[in-house]
Parts: C-alpha cells; structure tokens; sequence
C-alpha cells in the first residue's frame, strides 16, 4: 500500500531515506553483525555531536534506555519518581521494575507537559529523581526542574523518546538531565523500526553505563584495550541492538535535518489550516512556548469539551483516515493504582486526555490530504 497513490490516509507511514537496505548490506558484507560495530559507532559519534552529551550508548529501545537509567540510579524498592501521569507506559515501567514508586504529578494546560509548578509539594524523604516527558517533542521547563533537582539532590532522566531534534533554550532534548533517552520507533521521527539511546551527560555515569549495557561486563573496555580480560562487573543486561539496525539508523541519521524540515513543514500547514476552527471555538492547537524549538513529532488537537470525541474518531475511519487519541493516563490504570501514587486530583490531565486526537503525519504527507483532514475536523 501506498498512502500517496489511494484514498487512504494512513495515521503514520515510516519514512525511508533510500540508503537503509544499502547500508544493511554492507553490515552483512563485512560481516559484523552483533552490536556495538562500525555502524553503531557512527550512530554513537552524530549523537554525541548533535546533543553534547557525554556518552551516547545504542539501545534496544527508549523503554531499554529508561531500564538502563533506573538501574545506573540504583533504585531500590521504595524509591520513589516523580513523573507526568499522562505518558507511556515505560517512562514508570523502568522504575517499577527496580521496586520504585512512579508518583504521578498533573500537567500543564499549555504544553501537556510535567507542571514543574506542582514538583516540589511531591518530594518526600523518598523521592529520587524526576522524570520529565517532553510530550510531541516540546521541552519541559527544564530550567526550574533542574534547580528542583540540584534543590533536593535527586537526579534527572528526560524520557526524551518523541524529542530527537528538539531544543530547549538552544540545548538538545535528552542532553539537559542526568540521563536522557530517545526513541527510534517506527512512528518518530527517525527510525530504526524498533531502537532507541541513552544520553549520559553525568560523566561520573558513563562507565557503569557502558557496563551495565554489556550485560554488566566492562567488554567496552577489552575491546578498547583498556584491560587485558573482561569480566563480570555488576547487574546489567543485553541492551545494544544488532548493528543491522545500527546500519538503517545511519540513514535516517544522515538525514535527520532534512526529515526535520518537512516534518516542520507539514506541521505549520497544519496549524494554519487550524486556525478558523480554533478561532469557531471547534479545537485548540499546540501550544509550543518561545524557548522550544520542536520537532513536529505529532500534531495534535483538543477537541471542544462538549464534542464528541469517539464520534470524531469514527467519522475520520469512515472516510479512510485514521487518526487516534493517546494515552490513557497513567494514575488510572489498573497497575498505576497498583504501583504508584498519585500527588493531587490531576484534574488537567483528566480533562486534556479525554479531548485529544492525533492527525495524521508523515513524511511525505501532501497538502490535499491535509485539507482533506481539516474539512472533516469541520464538519
């Protein structure tokens, strides 16, 4: 199927640079296929590059690198981490497993995202870090979570898995806490099908990093000549991908800028297009804050509190689009009530939640089919 040659309007269609199958060849051709090879180490260095921080390690996924995170904390049961409630399962899964307590804090009306207004009135005795979710690639007020954090001494994991080319105050997503972890599923913006990195911008974190995605070995460091025999070091697990998806990293990466640009492109049409409705009282568009330059992850809409969303969604599938809403908070579910805890009635994320829907976007997206979706938000 081709989304540009039917009537169907897919809600994603993974993009394709055209050096993707090349690249996996050659992987194959020099015969390296196991992680952490010629492939990876280039992922590795235009990490680094791009985003400044002090380690940049391949993983298997965002969820993978937010495990990584929460065994470099050492969280131990009863920890607890303050987070958004209204996110993906795996920003509290990672912390779950090590015995940790998620304790979901409300929103921001404008972004959707962590209110850092509310953080402070949740740490207790047992508050370790903090987990900002930079919702559709807009920051977080990183600012003032940081001087939260250095306030109690608690440290910071941006769950940056929607934020690869995004900036806060000219600093990159992912590079500002103590960890941060991206995404390269296929629905982001640069893909690998499945993948994902942790950013170690904590020096003092970049060996044991190294040695707990090593299966909690210090392999890096035989390989780099650096010990004579590698042994077992401490807890860790098999956390780096294949260098074949390594190999179709590098293509997107390659064109990371240029996949940006028209994602941006196809946003701003969007919000264009958007306008009249929002100004009809139909919706409210994304609200993105001056020192955040997003990178049109998603675009998305609140609907009216009296429209009907299910009865919008069905609309949209009747005439061949598909378009979805996002997360079912967090503090609601039944394993949220079961690990964690909410602080407050989270009354914004309750209201926001309920409103939302994602429009289609991709690369490649033509200006008619976005009209196509605007006229149906209308009617």
């Amino acid at each position: 199927m081709n989304p540009r040659q039917n009537n169907f309007i897919p809600f994603n269609w993974p993009h394709m640079t055209g050096k993707e199958l090349y690249y996996i060849a050659e992987a194959h051709f020099n015969g390296r296929l196991a992680g952490d090879g010629p492939f990876t180490k280039r992922c590795h260095a235009w990490l680094e590059e791009r985003t400044g921080c002090s380690k940049a390690l391949l993983t298997n996924s965002c969820t993978a690198a937010l495990e990584m995170s929460a065994l470099l904390l050492d969280i131990k049961p009863g920890d607890e981490i303050i987070m958004p409630s209204y996110t993906f399962v795996s920003t509290a899964n990672a912390f779950v497993l090590r015995g940790g307590i998620p304790v979901f804090v409300d929103i921001r009306e404008d972004t959707l995202n962590l209110d850092e207004r509310l953080i402070e009135s949740a740490i207790t005795p047992r508050t370790r870090a903090i987990a900002p979710v930079h919702y559709a690639g807009v920051a977080c007020e990183m600012d003032t979570i940081m001087a939260i954090a250095q306030r109690h001494q608690l440290k910071v994991v941006e769950d940056a898995a929607q934020g690869i080319m995004s900036t806060y105050k000219g600093r990159a997503l992912g590079s500002i806490g103590d960890l941060g972890a991206y995404s390269f599923h296929e629905t982001k913006n640069v893909i690998a099908g499945e993948g994902g990195a942790l950013l170690v911008n904590d020096p003092a974190l970049a060996l044991r990093a190294e040695i707990i995605r090593e299966k909690g070995t210090d392999r890096s460091r035989f390989f780099r000549g650096e010990v004579d025999k590698y042994t077992w070091q401490e807890a860790g697990s098999s956390f780096l991908p294949g260098e074949l998806i390594a190999a179709f990293l590098w293509a997107q990466l390659e064109e990371a800028d240029r996949i940006t640009q028209k994602r941006l492109a196809s946003w701003q049409h969007y919000h264009e297009l958007l306008e009249p409705l929002e100004a009809r009282g139909i919706l409210r568009r994304p609200i993105v804050p001056d020192d955040c330059q997003h990178n049109a992850h998603m675009y998305y809409v609140l609907l009216a509190p009296q429209t009907d969303r299910q009865a919008v969604l069905d609309r949209f599938r009747r005439h061949d689009i598909s378009s979805v809403f996002h997360y079912v908070p967090l503090h609601s579910s039944p394993a949220g009530q079961h690990y964690g805890r909410a602080h407050g009635e989270l009354s914004v994320t309750n209201r926001q939640s309920e409103r939302l829907i994602r429009l289609p976007l991709w690369v490649g997206l033509t200006e008619a089919q976005q009209q196509r979706v605007v006229d149906l938000l209308a009617s």
